[in-house]
C-alpha cells in the first residue's frame, strides 16, 4: 500500500529459503497470474523485528480471514449456489470458478465439466496452480488456491481456501506460508454498518 516494494523471485533455491514477501508468475511465464508467498500477504518484507508490517491489500481493502472466507462460503451454499441449486452441503466450487481455463473433467458437478456453466456468483476464480516451497510449479489449469491473511496451528502454516477442476467443493485447509498462491481483496466497511464483505461479486451482511 504504501509503496514499498516486494520483489519478483524466479530462482526455486531463493524462493525455498525465503522468510520475507516474493511473488512470480507461474513457471515465471508473465501470460500466467501472479503468485504470492503469504509474507508477502501478511506485509512481513523483512526480517527486522523492528520493522513495521506493511499492508499488502490497496486502500480501502484488505486480505479475508479464514472467517471471512468461511462467511463467504455459507453464503453461498444457503443462497442456492450450489451446482444443483440445493442448500446443504459445500457443492459451491462450479458457482465460483472462471468459465473456461480448467482442465476438463467428465462429471456433472465437477469444476471442470460443462464450464460455460460456471461462475454464477461473479467470483471468477481462476486455475492458476501454484508454487511449491521447493520453488517448482504444480496444478495450473487444475487448482485455485487463495491464501487468506489467518496463521494456521504453528508459525509455518497459514489457512487457505482451494478448489479443483474435478470437484464440486470449494475447501479449506492448512498450507505452508512458503507456498505461492492466489490472493483476493475483501472491501472494507465503516464501522457504523454492519460488516458486509464483497469477493467479486458475492455479498453478505455478517
Amino acid at each position: 500500500r504504501d509503496g514499498t516494494e516486494i520483489p519478483q523471485v524466479t530462482d526455486d533455491g531463493i524462493w525455498e529459503d525465503l522468510t520475507t514477501g516474493a511473488w512470480c508468475y507461474h513457471n515465471n511465464d508473465p501470460t500466467r497470474g501472479k503468485l504470492y508467498n503469504w509474507f508477502a500477504v501478511a506485509g512481513i518484507h523483512d526480517n527486522d523485528p523492528n520493522s513495521p508490517i506493511k499492508e499488502f491489500a490497496p486502500d480501502g481493502w484488505h486480505v479475508p480471514s479464514d472467517t471471512e472466507w468461511t462467511t463467504l462460503v455459507n453464503y453461498l451454499i444457503a443462497n442456492g449456489y450450489n451446482y444443483d441449486g440445493t442448500t446443504t452441503q459445500n457443492q459451491i466450487a462450479k458457482s465460483v470458478a472462471s468459465t473456461s481455463g480448467w482442465d476438463s473433467y467428465p462429471v456433472v458437478s465437477a469444476v471442470g465439466n460443462n464450464q460455460s456453466l460456471n461462475n454464477t456468483s461473479g467470483f471468477n476464480g481462476t486455475p492458476s496452480g501454484n508454487r511449491y516451497i521447493y520453488g517448482n510449479f504444480q496444478n495450473y489449469g487444475k487448482k485455485a488456491f487463495f491464501y487468506s491473511s489467518s496463521e494456521g496451528d504453528n508459525s509455518s502454516i497459514s489457512r487457505i481456501h482451494h478448489m479443483t477442476n474435478e470437484s464440486s467443493s470449494f475447501e479449506s485447509g492448512n498450507s505452508y506460508k512458503k507456498n505461492g498462491f492466489s490472493v483476493r481483496f475483501v472491501r472494507d466497511t465503516v464501522d457504523t454498518e454492519p460488516p458486509v464483505i464483497t469477493i467479486n461479486g458475492a455479498t453478505t451482511v455478517s
